[in-house]
């Protein structure tokens, strides 16, 4: 369902908004700015990784596996692209899908990661936040 379909001229802008998010989160992530990227989700936020065996429950959660993630394997992201991003605005919800392809770099050396990632947004004083992330191995 388009935006037009779900509402017209608000349910645009506030798709423009969402996709506006989710470029600064993907900009931030690729571009390693952690407070930048981490403050783009809720605290409350949740994570499932096809890599964690478990539902990460917050962001602290989050955060301490990924200092983990650089202690111990020298994680680094080296780059991040989006494409066929897709937006679905629900009132003060919207759900943000897209591929995206990764250049990380570990102590293993560098590898190139292709996924498929939903994003959950809540709308929150002004602000879309990032309340749910989904990543799975793309096929």
């Amino acid at each position: 369902m388009s935006a037009a379909e779900n509402g017209g001229a608000a349910a645009e802008v506030r798709a423009a908004e969402v996709q506006a998010a989710a470029d600064a989160l993907v900009a931030a992530f690729a571009g390693n700015r952690l407070d930048d990227y981490f403050g783009s989700f809720t605290p409350e936020a949740t994570f499932l990784f096809p890599t964690t065996p478990q539902r990460l429950a917050s962001l602290a959660e989050y955060r301490e596996l990924w200092r983990t993630w650089v202690e111990q394997d020298g994680f680094h992201v080296l780059a991040c692209a989006s494409t066929q991003p897709l937006v679905q605005v629900f009132g003060e919800t919207a759900v943000f899908s897209h591929h995206v392809e990764t250049l990380i770099a570990t102590h293993a050396g560098e590898e190139r990661v292709h996924e498929r990632e939903t994003i959950v947004f809540h709308l929150r004083a002004g602000r879309w936040l990032a309340v749910h992330e989904h990543l799975s191995a793309a096929a």
